[in-house]
């Protein structure tokens, strides 16, 4: 993997700084790329500073960037796991600090994908085989926690989407809180990374069948109810609807 910000004895730090996050100028930016990922094959991490927003705001954006490349604002995912070089009392002291944090940051991303690739076989003998690595910055299915990488697995024939998710804190605060999210249009949960992805799967099916079971009572209740009043009314009920997709 490549990591620009991972050598301070070559002068890289001095080079990054330089380049964003001390000088004069109101807006500035430095890229981390980071490469050898199972899944996600390669990112590349974008500290973006500006004045009038006083944070350093991280963005992850698919495949390594070169320095100086241009990337538009739609490829850029947002992660709520910011710079803070706060505490800083000089130059030396800030990159040192930037080093830390870039590093904590990049240290989960490999993590994360990481584990998401162990996840990937157990998803497909679930799904049978279908399972799709999806490269898209925006998901059909709501996650219930922040997304770390621009990158998920879904199994299109049961609607589940399986993604790595982070909570939101300043990289001063060291690694952040990291898990795998596992969603499907209204169900969610989040395991820890460690957790075995069978384990998991099996949990997720099992909550899946029995909400999928609520749904259906709740629905014949409604249909009763709505049924009962018409009768009340005088006029024919309506017909019976056709049952939910488990």
């Amino acid at each position: 993997m490549t990591d620009a910000a991972h050598s301070p004895d070559d002068g890289a730090a001095e080079e990054l700084l330089r380049r964003a996050l001390l000088d004069a100028s109101d807006a500035a930016a430095v890229s981390l790329a980071v490469g050898g990922l199972p899944v996600s094959e390669a990112v590349t991490v974008v500290f973006h500073g500006r004045r009038d927003l006083g944070t350093i705001q991280t963005y992850v954006a698919r495949g390594h960037r070169s320095a100086g490349e241009t990337i538009a604002a739609r490829e850029l995912l947002r992660v709520p796991c910011d710079l803070d070089l706060g505490e800083a009392e000089d130059r030396e002291e800030a990159a040192r600090l930037y080093l830390e944090q870039a590093t904590a940051l990049r240290d989960a991303l490999v993590g994360a994908d990481t584990v998401l690739g162990v996840w990937r076989e157990p998803l497909e003998q679930l799904a049978d085989g279908d399972v799709t690595v999806e490269r898209s910055l925006e998901l059909r299915t709501a996650l219930p926690a922040h997304r770390l990488l621009p990158v998920a697995l879904v199994a299109p024939e049961r609607q589940l989407v399986v993604a790595p998710v982070c909570g939101a804190r300043t990289l001063a605060e060291g690694r952040p809180p990291l898990g795998i999210a596992c969603a499907q249009q209204d169900l969610a949960r989040i395991y820890p990374l460690p957790d075995d992805p069978e384990r998991c799967l099996a949990e997720f099916a099992e909550l899946a069948a029995e909400h999928a079971r609520e749904l259906a009572q709740r629905l014949e209740r409604q249909e009763l109810s709505v049924e009962r009043f018409l009768e009340l009314s005088g006029e024919d009920p309506p017909p019976p609807a056709a049952p939910p997709l488990l």
